[in-house]
């Protein structure tokens, strides 16, 4: 059975710069490479979606207490800082791989004129940090109704006179 991959050029270039950055800050730290597995940064994905009403942004933070979690208007800019800590409990010789990220992260967006930075809440379940930024009133959409001239034309030809 033949198998078809597409082929993503792109893909493959973020991969390797990925792979030589993590190998220039495990070999070239000043704490050592052990330290620098724990101590890089990280950006969290981020789901961001837009009804009639609301902004809903998403943003995947496993692992990361809530007083760890700072969200911040300022600017037009909404602002996330969290920090995800290296558990010491566990030994680091005794790792035969490190994959999850730790340290710390920022994360800001720039908000459309339609947000109303008087009414956004945040909440955090599950490893979710849900941030709801309330839009302002005149830019919620409004329904037009729109005549037609049926009536007219009825009405005409109910008095005997043409369309």
């Amino acid at each position: 059975m033949t198998l078809l991959t597409r082929w993503e050029p792109l893909r493959d270039l973020a991969t390797l710069q990925n792979r030589l950055n993590r190998f220039v800050r495990e070999s070239y730290s000043p704490e050592g490479p052990e330290e620098a597995l724990t101590t890089t940064g990280f950006a969290p994905p981020v789901d961001i979606y837009e009804d009639e009403h609301d902004i809903t942004m998403k943003l995947e933070i496993p692992g990361i207490d809530e007083k760890d979690i700072a969200v911040h208007i300022e600017n037009n800019t909404l602002t996330v800082h969290g920090e995800r800590n290296f558990e010491k409990d566990e030994k680091e010789e005794n790792f035969r791989r490190v994959e999850r990220q730790y340290g710390s992260f920022t994360r800001s967006f720039t908000l459309p004129s339609s947000v109303d930075p008087g009414h956004v809440s945040a909440d955090y379940e599950k490893g979710v940090l849900k941030i709801k930024l309330a839009k302002k009133a005149e830019a919620k959409p409004k329904r037009i109704n729109v005549n037609v001239g049926r009536e007219k034309i009825v009405e005409s030809k109910v008095h005997g006179k043409a369309a």
